[in-house]
């Protein structure tokens, strides 16, 4: 242990800055989520699920409310446009936010019946749009509403520009977080479990990309102790940081465990941005921390 980080592995001594501290940079929330870096707004904007809003944070500025009530959003990113793509829990949809403001239903349901409650999601350089969709969101009213469960909890694809949405994944029980590689050769999706599944599998499998765009494999890539990966990131060198009970964890692109950034609340979700990308933030529990790392997130639009 090293100030804020837990060295495993040597080779995580060059990923990180041991005079860069772990900041609260807000705090006061029920359940943070989803963060988004807009590089041309210099903004932050997270989910806080349980009180129904969509927060954004500013350096210099603070925290104010970007949109409440939001629909119970969880996952965000943005699309190769860099317009705001949301996962709607009381939606039970994927939502894009225009660059006028207006609000665009991508996709709610799956051969007529209503998807689950969306929950992260990432777009590919194609400009599709994949995300998960466990049922957590209708099992319960804090983060949605409790509703019947219609579809299986799948991994999706929209194609913006067809309109079609298809089934990539079906064999999880609760899949949650997902990336790519920064080439896009590998899909990397967290398994949560089955909503109060004490049993459940909760690991990090890993897919490739065949040219067809099927996803190809799905072995066990990693398991994080102690807690789940709910979200994660990779950096350019294929890295893959997520959540954990303790902290952020970094994993090298053959899954071995590097190191850690500890964080004194269970982490939901990360994301890479500031300067150069090269500041984590983290969404954990409660409140929104950073910390400057030596290594770059993917670029985004």
């Amino acid at each position: 242990m090293e100030g804020e980080f837990e060295i495993i592995d040597p080779v995580f001594q060059r990923y990180v800055l041991h005079n860069a501290k772990l900041e609260k940079l807000a705090t006061g929330f029920r359940w943070t989520e989803g963060p988004v870096w807009f590089a041309d707004a210099g903004a932050l904007l997270f989910s806080d699920i349980p009180n129904n809003a969509i927060m954004r944070w500013i350096e210099g500025v603070g925290v104010s409310v970007y949109r409440s009530p939001s629909n119970y959003a969880n996952g965000n990113t943005r699309d190769r446009e860099g317009r705001l793509i949301t996962c709607s829990h009381g939606q039970r949809a994927v939502v894009r936010t225009e660059q006028d403001g207006s609000l665009t239903v991508l996709c709610d349901r799956y051969n007529g019946k209503r998807l689950n409650s969306p929950n992260d999601v990432v777009v590919k350089s194609d400009g599709t749009v994949w995300f998960s969709d466990p049922h957590y969101g209708i099992k319960m009213d804090y983060e949605g509403g409790r509703a019947e469960q219609e579809l299986p909890c799948n991994v999706y694809r929209f194609d913006p520009h067809t309109g079609r949405l298809d089934v990539m994944a079906d064999d999880f029980g609760g899949p949650n977080g997902l990336a790519f590689s920064p080439d896009e050769s590998r899909l990397y999706i967290a398994d949560t479990g089955a909503f109060h599944d004490d049993n459940a599998e909760r690991h990090i499998r890993v897919f490739d990309l065949e040219a067809e765009g099927r996803l190809k494999g799905g072995n066990v890539f990693h398991t994080v102790s102690p807690g789940a990966a709910d979200g994660f990131r990779c950096d350019e060198d294929g890295n893959v940081w997520t959540s954990a009970a303790d902290g952020v964890h970094c994993v090298s692109p053959e899954g071995r465990l590097l190191g850690k950034v500890r964080v004194p609340e269970m982490v939901a979700n990360v994301t890479f941005g500031g300067r150069g990308r090269s500041r984590l933030f983290i969404c954990a529990s409660t409140s929104l921390y950073s910390i400057y790392l030596n290594r770059r997130g993917v670029q985004k639009p």
